[in-house]
């Protein structure tokens, strides 16, 4: 819906200074109107001047182009691109030609996008604005050549895109032609993508049919206005093809979220900080020879030993003590070892997975990729995050973060803390198997360094998934293993009160591996490892991380790549 057409004109009220006999209302025309989701009186120049947003209810109106660019760009650095195009009907269809013109007229717009460069908090960007004023910015051939050219130019330049979506979908009188700019556009983005450059999607209410069947889903990272209204058939064609009514919030930018389409959602007064977060992590590594700019921590004259242990215990004690309750969990070392953390969620397919966390952070002043598998602090905490087991979408988000960590040269860092990958009927349903599988073989090959660490559990191939990596480092009191000594118990010998046995028989523990081979390195815990104890732990995990990224740094892929197959290999 059109912002004119979202309020109404109101009549003036009796106490009004004007005579209401002479009809003169106390304000000009149009200054007062009434909001069409909360029905509160406004003022429309208020709303205007507070990011479009209304003051009583906080529902999110329709902004015109010119403003959401202002809202956005750093002061006087917009220049726009392809401000005049060619009328295009390629069907030839009686009447188009005059009702593009007459919207021209009424809106003041050339077309329904407007596209051009920028700077957001001083980095260089191409931007792409669609515009509902004009035709609900449906996506016909001058859009989609518009997009295209900015695209181009983007990709030619080496500059970031970012693109704010909304539309009612394809225009049908240009028929087929509409339909093939879904396909441009999306070849002009891959190309952008090829490039290594970044695209980040904004969506806002609406983005419908084509657009978001297209360009608005192939965002590097794809951002939402809190209630937008995204998907591909509307509302009403799906309830009179299926002859049902749809629950409240479907398609709504939270839905989406909730399932794994989106990285986040972001109130639009934020939406400028935002991006210029992302767009300033992003433009930090441009090839392996950025991989660290840190000091070398090996060059202070400390020696970092952490195979040096505190106490002796047996493997069932420590089985025990890798599943205490207050021992950190996942977050606990983003927020200890990373700084600016921003989380991307979903999987691009079926959910979010709250058993798996990840995204983008700060170490030492470098952009690093980090995923944890999360377990929850408190009861409510583990039925929400299914107790550290990770579903299919967990292992397909991470594996999605992997990738696009190879594409902008980011280093990975995994957190591995879990039971075992969750084997409910649901999983299987979604291909459990699968996701673990496809993580072994992209990582395998991924061009970027991978670092593992095992913080506690380190169950079967719902660990191994995060843990194909250069080295991966245990802490004393955890564990890696087939699966669990309980499990273990009852498949050899059928009976699971064996489990302290099977522990000692399975070889599970840290001080176990590392003479195997299957670790690197083991950092001691101290005694009574906890959440308010957990800082020598970080600091030897901070100078030994530092150590890594600097040595990843001199090597090239290849070798990089031989040196993991081997790794594997040797087994």
């Amino acid at each position: 819906m059109k912002l004119d057409n979202m309020f109404k004109k109101m009549k003036p009220a009796a106490s009004a200074r004007g005579s209401i006999a002479s009809g003169k209302p106390e304000v000009p025309e149009g200054l007062l109107k009434r909001c069409n989701k909360c029905r509160g009186v406004i003022i429309a120049e208020e709303v205007e001047e507070q990011y479009y947003i209304c003051p009583k209810c906080g529902g999110y109106f329709h902004v015109p182009s010119n403003r959401r660019i202002s809202m956005i760009a750093d002061p006087g650095t917009f220049a726009e691109w392809d401000e005049e195009m060619p009328v295009s009907n390629p069907l030839q269809f009686r009447g188009y030609p005059e009702k593009l013109a007459q919207l021209r007229e009424k809106t003041g717009l050339k077309e329904a996008v407007v596209t051009g460069e920028c700077q957001i908090d001083g980095n260089r960007i191409a931007i792409a604005v669609c515009d509902g004023r004009f035709l609900m910015a449906s996506m016909g051939e001058t859009v989609g050549e518009k997009l295209t050219r900015g695209i181009e130019r983007a990709t030619k330049a080496q500059i970031p895109i970012v693109i704010f979506a909304c539309s009612g979908g394809a225009i049908m009188p240009e028929g087929i032609v509409s339909l093939m700019q879904m396909a441009k556009v999306s070849a002009a983005l891959r190309r952008h993508s090829d490039a290594g450059l970044l695209y980040i999607s904004v969506l806002t209410d609406p983005t419908m049919g084509g657009v978001t069947a297209s360009f608005a889903m192939q965002g590097d990272v794809i951002l939402a206005e809190p209630g937008a209204l995204i998907g591909f058939a509307g509302p009403r064609v799906i309830e009179q093809t299926i002859r049902q009514k749809l629950p409240k919030g479907f398609q709504s930018a939270e839905f989406l979220l909730k399932h794994g389409f989106l990285d986040a959602i972001v109130e639009r007064q934020e939406m400028k900080r935002e991006l210029g977060k992302l767009l300033k992590m992003h433009g930090e590594n441009k090839g392996v020879g950025a991989l660290w700019h840190g000091t070398d921590p090996s060059g202070d004259g400390v020696a970092v030993k952490p195979e040096e242990q505190t106490e002796t215990a047996d493997a069932w004690q420590r089985v025990q003590r890798s599943r205490s309750a207050d021992r950190p969990v996942g977050m606990d070392y983003i927020k200890a070892l990373f700084t600016d953390f921003i989380e991307l969620h979903g999987d691009r397919q079926f959910g979010d997975d709250a058993a798996i966390r990840g995204g983008i952070a700060y170490f030492h002043g470098q952009p690093v990729t980090v995923i944890a598998q999360q377990k929850g602090s408190t009861t409510k905490e583990n039925i929400v995050c299914n107790f550290g087991m990770p579903k299919p979408e967990g292992y397909r988000k991470a594996l999605r973060l992997m990738q696009q960590a190879e594409k902008f040269h980011r280093p990975v860092i995994c957190f591995v803390d879990t039971p075992g990958a969750f084997c409910g009927m649901e999983a299987e349903e979604r291909g459990q198997g699968e996701a673990i599988a496809r993580n072994l073989f992209v990582l395998s090959g991924l061009r970027t360094p991978v670092l593992t660490v095992i913080t506690g559990e380190g169950g079967s191939g719902g660990a191994l998934a995060l843990a194909v990596a250069d080295e991966v480092w245990m802490l004393e009191n955890s564990v890696y293993s087939i699966l669990s000594p309980e499990g273990f118990a009852s498949i050899l010998w059928k009976d699971v009160s064996r489990a302290k046995e099977a522990a000692n028989v399975m070889r599970m523990t840290a001080q176990d591996l590392k003479k195997q081979g299957i670790i690197e390195r083991v950092f001691p815990e101290g005694a009574h490892y906890s959440r308010q104890q957990m800082k020598p732990v970080t600091d030897l995990l901070d100078t030994a991380m530092q150590q890594f990224l600097q040595e990843q740094s001199r090597q090239t892929d290849e070798i990089r790549l031989e040196r993991r197959y081997a790794r594997f290999r040797k087994f």
